[in-house]
This record gives structure tokens, C-alpha cells and sequence, in this order.
């Protein structure tokens, strides 16, 4: 049996639900859609379709271990195949090199290529083989990045077969942007008015602004069970939609019989860009049902574990049982048992406002077998919103699950990657798997701000082989050259050796890149602790001679070594993904609550900021905009404790990842400040 004739199996013995459950649960159905895109090659074009950009051999080399690399950057439209071609090496030896380059290339991405003597001709770039045109039957788009069959169906309201069948011998897959496709246009009908018997057909509402499963229920004195199962491809209500009304029936319209009379010439209208909100969206006048399923692990069964063996006295062989104290929490589970605590208030605050919310807490771990007999259970099969898992195999799976079953999942902590991201169109991370690659390039617009200042550019990458040092290096020169003639930019580079090494020469080597005309902007741009902590350190012994400002990483604002007053001295500058203002109402708020019911008060880096404007956010968007807000999420923009979700997508069939990051200051006035801007 396929995975999604199983989940259709599951969900629907799940779905048998009694009449008696307090919440209405509600059999929740899906669609399952698999489209075969069974488009051939044509065999006697293989190179033309490969063939999709002109790679430039790069001339930067390295030397890692006595053998020679080119770095190169890999560009819009080209491909692991074109850049292995491009240097005379294989696949498999571009990826063995380069570990993430196996999940797919991404445009600015640096990879490192063996040397390899290079005896082909240079590639030339060969056009897209081009059908005989018919102009008067047929559109011809040009591919834009990330179109898919799918997306092109969507935009000239055709089915995909349409528009595979009006290209024939063509694999659109693999065709590069630019190229053209043919869309079939539509054909133009009247219609006969000649009256046919009347007939009847089932009762369909309108659904006006505000609507909700539930008023529509209430209005026509039905249960929402029994107005979900007459609409089960249905999950939200859209204004302007409609929904059918057990137990109605309306006359049928007269049936018209159309007739081609010419081929439209017309091409397809316009899409009306989306209206996004100005300022932050009101939350108010809630109605209707959520059933949210979080996924954390709360490592419930070490926490019952509520006493510990003493064995550290060797010399009596009698063990001593300690009796654990009744505030002890096993420690890998506090963080999460914290970001529960804020989604538990965040549900509270959205009840207050009339939406009813059932949460469904699973204790869901690393370990992928008990997250299988879960998805295998159909439990998860009726929500609406799944927060979690945490861990990247696990989501993946439950993305891959929610796909089939229409539920939108949200990843609420970072991952080492954003892999999950492909073909789950339903799947948000809330935290950037990119977030250093992100800071690099905002670093690099910021410096451009201050051009004219003497940059010096401090790493520890002693080989040449670190491909974040490459990039940042090279992003912010690019971002300098842009704001003034390059024999005019004063940047300067120094690789960082600790004290082991050069004793206490720190300083007199960093005195060496500094001066004394212009002010000094140093980037540190590691994020190694004991880098950071002795550069910190060695830059503020200069700071009373010289005038500087350091700009960091993110991680620096999470390091508890250093001393605060480096910050302070030094008007430390660096993006980061979450602010507090304390003096904002909503803070206030949602302190006293924490406070009423949880007897304590979270610290600023606590989980529960963070879980609380999660829950909050997707809640809410659920509720007042129904699928558009899953579409779109720049439709709904409530205001949060500590974040601004600012949610994009690389293409139409990948998930969502939030690109927010804050600028802070540490002002010399011994202020944190938040720069204006860096907040829409």
C-alpha cells in the first residue's frame, strides 16, 4: 500500500467520532492529488536541455591540505551538472566537496571544486529547442524563477494537462528561465436561451465578511458537524465562497447549451496585487473552532523520574536514594515545557476574543518509530494547526503527512537547514535555518551606510577554506564598491591567533589597522566564543585612542563571557531575530498573566515569548482570514512580543521561512536601543 493510500486509509477510520464529544470534533477530510508530469526528453536534444546557463570557470583559488580549489559563487540558473561540466569534475565529486550542494544549489551559495585540468572547449550556451508557433491558438510565456506547471494552471485558470499537452516532446521541468511555454488560449462561447424544465439542486450560502463554520451553523440551525460534512473540501469559509446547506433545495437555472463561435485573442487579466495591512491588524470578533496539535518534547517520563541514586562515595558500597525537589524540571525539557507555557496563554488571550481552541499536547522526541505510530494513529488526522516536532527528520515526516491531509505545520525553533522547506507547501519555519547567511547580507547593506570609515574585517578562517568568511568578504565589498570608487575604500583584513600562539600581541597588531583620521568600523565576523571574547577585549584597550564601533554576528548578544561594558564602550551594533519593548501593553500583559498563572516571570531569552507569539499569530491568521492567510501570510499582521514574522517562499510548491532580523545598539549612554527601520 503508498504512504498516501495508508494516510487515507487512517484518516478515514479516525474520522468516526461520537455525537457526544463536548467540542464537536469534526471528521476532517483531504484531497489527494498526484500528478504524473510524463513529458519525455527529446533524444536527439540531450545536451541543448542541459545546457541551460554559461558557466564562468572562477579564478579565485585555495590551497586546504597541499591540494589547489577554485571558490566558486554559484549564479542564477546554473546547475550542480553545468558547474561539474564547466571544471572537468563529476557530481559526485562537487558534492563529495560540498555536502549541502547535494540538497540543492542555491544562487550566492560558494562552493569549493578541486583543480582539474580542463582540455573541452568552453561550453556555449545552446537555445531552448522552440515549437512551431501558432499564435492564434496558443500564448507563449516566458518562465520566471520558481514557475511551475502548477503555477502557470493557476494563473490562466487551465489544468495542468492543458498545458503539458500544448507542449509536447518538452520536459518543462528542466527548461531554464527565460524559456518559452505555449498556454493554450481560451475559447470564446455563446450561449442558447432556449428554457429547459426546472429542476432542484441543494441550497448554497454566500459567505459574507466575518462568517465563520459556526455563525453559518447557527444561522440555519445546524450543527457544525453536520455543515462540515456537507462540505468537506472545504476547511475555512472564504468571503465571497459558498458553502452548501443540508436539508435546502433551490430552483436549478435553465441549462444553456454553448457554442464555439471564434478562438479568444485575449491574453489572461491581471491579478489585483493583494492589499497588505498598513500598520498592525486589529484581532477582535473571533468565532468558530481550532484544533491545535503540538508536537514538543517534554520528556515526560524523565520527569516522573523523581529521585536519583548517590554513588559518589566509593568507600561505602550501600547506595543513598535523593529525593528530587518538587520545582525540579529535567533539563532538556525546559525550554520546551516554556514555549507550551506561552502557547497556552496565547489560546487563553484568543478565547477571550470568542474563538474556542482545543490544544493536544503529544510528547513527541527524536525518536522517529513513536512519531510513526502517532501519524499511523489518524489522532492528528482532525487539526487544523500542528506546532512542532523540533527535530528536522521528524518535521519533515509530519510536513510530509500534513501536505496529504491540507494542515499547515509550523517548525517553532531553528534548524541546521531549510531542506523541509521542499515540496511542503504547507510548512512555516518560524526562525531562519539561513539566519547567519541573512545577518551577513544585512551587515553588508549597513556598512554601506558608513563608506566612508575605515573597515577592518576580523576571522579566524587561517586556511581560506571557509566558505561564510568567502561570502560575507565578498558581500561587503561588493556593498562598498557600489557607494564609492574602490581605490577609495579603506578595508582591511586580520585573521585572529589566540594568546597561545603570539602571547599578548593582540593589540599591537590590531593598533597597525586602525586610524586615527576617520572612524573605525571593526567586523567580527565569526562565531567562535573565544574569538569573539579576545577580540573584544583587545578592541576596547584601543577604544580611548581611537574611534570605533564593532559590528557582530547574532551570536554575540547570547554570549555570557563578555564583560557588558565592552558593549556599551564599543557601540556594539548587530542584527538580531527577537525585541522586547517592555513598555508596550501587550508585554505588560502578558507578563501579569504569566505571572497569575505560572507563579514566575520569564526572562527576556526565555521559550515562552516565543511560543506565545507563534500560537497568537497562526491562531488568529487561521481564524480571521481562513486559507488566504496560509497563502499569503503578509495579510495578517498582529502585533507580537518579540517578533515580526516576515514570511517568504522560493517557489509555489516549498514551505514558508521567516527573513526577520532586528538591528540593535548598544549605545555609549548605556541604552539597548532598537534602530528605527529595522521594525516595519
Amino acid at each position: 500500500m503508498t504512504y498516501p493510500e495508508e494516510l487515507k486509509k487512517t484518516a478515514l477510520i479516525s474520522s468516526g467520532l461520537s455525537r457526544n464529544d463536548m467540542y464537536s470534533e469534526v471528521k476532517m477530510s483531504f484531497r489527494i492529488n498526484i500528478i504524473a508530469l510524463c513529458l519525455l526528453l527529446l533524444l536527439q536534444m540531450p545536451d541543448q536541455l542541459n545546457a541551460q546557463v554559461l558557466v564562468e570557470r572562477s579564478k579565485d583559488k585555495v590551497i586546504v591540505a597541499g591540494e589547489a580549489y577554485y571558490i566558486h559563487n554559484v549564479k542564477k540558473g546554473e546547475t550542480a551538472y553545468s558547474i561539474a561540466r564547466a571544471y572537468n569534475v563529476t557530481v559526485e565529486e562537487l558534492n563529495s566537496g560540498n555536502p549541502a550542494a547535494s540538497s540543492g544549489l542555491k544562487e550566492g551559495q560558494t562552493l569549493r571544486i578541486p583543480v582539474r585540468p580542463v582540455t573541452e572547449k568552453p561550453q556555449a550556451a545552446v537555445p531552448v529547442p522552440v515549437q512551431q508557433r501558432d499564435e492564434s491558438r496558443f500564448i507563449y510565456h516566458k518562465l520566471n524563477a520558481g514557475e511551475t506547471v502548477y503555477s502557470l494552471s493557476r494563473i490562466y485558470s487551465l489544468t495542468e494537462n492543458e498545458i503539458i499537452e500544448s507542449n509536447k516532446g518538452i520536459d518543462i521541468t528542466k527548461l531554464p528561465v527565460g524559456a518559452e511555454i505555449a498556454i493554450p488560449r481560451k475559447t470564446q462561447v455563446t450561449v442558447k436561451t432556449d428554457p429547459v424544465p426546472p429542476a432542484v439542486q441543494k441550497y448554497q450560502h454566500k459567505v459574507e465578511r466575518g462568517e465563520t463554520f459556526s455563525s453559518i451553523a447557527e444561522k440555519y440551525g445546524l450543527s457544525i458537524r453536520e455543515l462540515r460534512r456537507a462540505n468537506r473540501d472545504i476547511r475555512f469559509p472564504q468571503v465571497g465562497g459558498f458553502l452548501v446547506i443540508p436539508g435546502m433545495t433551490q430552483p436549478v437555472q435553465p441549462v444553456k447549451e454553448p457554442v464555439i463561435t471564434e478562438i479568444a485573442a485575449e491574453e489572461p487579466a491581471e491579478e489585483k496585487p493583494e492589499e497588505l495591512p498598513v500598520g498592525f491588524t486589529e484581532v477582535s470578533g473571533l468565532r468558530g473552532t481550532l484544533n491545535v496539535a503540538v508536537l514538543l518534547p517534554f520528556y515526560i517520563r524523565e520527569n516522573a523520574q523523581r529521585y536519583e541514586t548517590d554513588v559518589s562515595d566509593k568507600t561505602k558500597p550501600k547506595k543513598r536514594v535523593i529525593f528530587r525537589s518538587e520545582d525540579w524540571i529535567y533539563p532538556r525539557s525546559v525550554d520546551f515545557v516554556e514555549l507550551y507555557q506561552g502557547i497556552l496563554l496565547a489560546a487563553d488571550t484568543l478565547r477571550s476574543l470568542g474563538i474556542d481552541i482545543n490544544i493536544h499536547a503529544f510528547d513527541v522526541k527524536s525518536d522517529t518509530s513513536e512519531l510513526v505510530r502517532l501519524l499511523s494513529s489518524g489522532r492528528l488526522a482532525k487539526m487544523d494547526l500542528i506546532i512542532g516536532p523540533v527535530y528536522s527528520h521528524n518535521l519533515a515526516k509530519v510536513a510530509e503527512y500534513a501536505r496529504y491531509m491540507g494542515i499547515p505545520v509550523i517548525s517553532p525553533v531553528p534548524l541546521y537547514n531549510n531542506s523541509p522547506l521542499l515540496g511542503n507547501p504547507n510548512l512555516f519555519l518560524t526562525s531562519s535555518a539561513n539566519a547567519l547567511e541573512l545577518a551577513q547580507k544585512k551587515i553588508a547593506s549597513l556598512a554601506g551606510e558608513y563608506n566612508e570609515s575605515n573597515f577592518i574585517f576580523i576571522h579566524s578562517d587561517t586556511t581560506g577554506s571557509d566558505s561564510d568568511s568567502y561570502r560575507f568578504r565578498s558581500l561587503l565589498r561588493t556593498e562598498l564598491a557600489s557607494k564609492m570608487p574602490e581605490d577609495q575604500i579603506s578595508f582591511r583584513e586580520m585573521q585572529f591567533y589566540s594568546r597561545s600562539k603570539f602571547g599578548n600581541d593582540s593589540i599591537g597588531r590590531l593598533t597597525q589597522y586602525m586610524s586615527d583620521k576617520s572612524k573605525n568600523i571593526v567586523i567580527i565576523a565569526t562565531e567562535e566564543s573565544p574569538v569573539i571574547s579576545e577580540t573584544m577585549e583587545a578592541i576596547h584597550a584601543l577604544s580611548r585612542k581611537y574611534d570605533i564601533s564593532v559590528i557582530g554576528y547574532p551570536v554575540m548578544r547570547d554570549l555570557d563571557n563578555l564583560d557588558p561594558k565592552y558593549f556599551f564602550d564599543l557601540d556594539v551594533m548587530l542584527f538580531y531575530p527577537f525585541w522586547i519593548d517592555y513598555s508596550g501593553n501587550n508585554v505588560k500583559s502578558f507578563l501579569k498573566d504569566y505571572r497569575n498563572k505560572f507563579l514566575t516571570e520569564p526572562p527576556e531569552r526565555s521559550f515562552a515569548w516565543h511560543g506565545y507569539d507563534v500560537a497568537y499569530y497562526f491562531m488568529s491568521g487561521i481564524s480571521m482570514h481562513g486559507k488566504k492567510f496560509l497563502e499569503n501570510p503578509a495579510v495578517h499582521n498582529p502585533r507580537l512580543l518579540e517578533n515580526y514574522f516576515r514570511f517568504t517562499r522560493t517557489g509555489s510548491d516549498n514551505g514558508f521561512e521567516n527573513q526577520q532580523l532586528f538591528l540593535i545598539r548598544y549605545s555609549k549612554d548605556y541604552e539597548v536601543k532598537l534602530i528605527t527601520g529595522s521594525r516595519p
